[in-house]
């Protein structure tokens, strides 16, 4: 693919209000990706904060998830490292318990066209269960705990995460073996996956991107 196509895919991602009615805050999708994406991360939908700043991930959740992966922002931050592509682009509104679930009309419609433009080996980081659900086989027969125990099932290429909200926090103490199993596996294999992205070409194609 090339820069252009992508640069007219992100715009109209970032022009989309398919969802304009039932998003109390309006419409203002969030999401990064380039054609050197050697990460993707699919989380839930941007939260107050983030439909804020317009920063994905730019809060205590996403602080958690960094030092999880062992990604600096400066990489983090980078779509020629790093795709972050949510199962909703735009803040859903606030429910009973919480945030709303992502919009069911945005995974549909946007990811396919994305991920054509991603290198085929990436390392896709399943964050919490509506991308879970969607990108797992069978994955409601399961619970997300069971989903994130299974990671070897699917790794190198795929890894099941929980969200990480404060609630991550007490779940990962009632499952040590997360810590200690799960995290190295994660921080290696972004390691690995990072170091295969050329400091030349991270230049190129995060200017390409940062100029849509």
């Amino acid at each position: 693919m090339t820069a252009i196509s992508i640069t007219t895919l992100l715009g109209d991602i970032r022009a989309c209000t398919v969802c304009a009615a039932h998003l109390p805050a309006g419409p203002r999708p969030i999401v990064q990706f380039s054609a050197t994406s050697c990460i993707v991360i699919i989380g839930q939908a941007p939260g107050t904060r983030v439909h804020e700043s317009g920063i994905p991930w730019d809060d205590a959740s996403g602080e958690r998830l960094r030092e999880w992966t062992g990604l600096p922002p400066k990489q983090f931050y980078d779509p020629a490292v790093v795709a972050i592509v949510p199962m909703g682009f735009c803040y859903p509104g606030t429910g009973t318990s919480g945030d709303l679930p992502p919009r069911r009309e945005c995974a549909p419609r946007w990811h396919d066209r994305v991920m054509a433009h991603l290198p085929t080996d990436r390392l896709t980081l399943l964050v919490g269960s509506y991308a879970q659900e969607r990108y797992l086989p069978n994955a409601k027969r399961k619970s997300l705990t069971e989903r994130v125990r299974d990671f070897r099932d699917h790794s190198p290429n795929i890894l099941p995460l929980p969200h990480p909200s404060w609630r991550s926090v007490g779940w990962m103490k009632r499952n040590p073996w997360f810590e200690a199993d799960l995290l190295p596996v994660l921080k290696g294999t972004v390691s690995t996956r990072t170091r295969s992205v050329g400091r030349d070409q991270i230049g190129v194609i995060s200017r390409l991107t940062s100029s849509t």
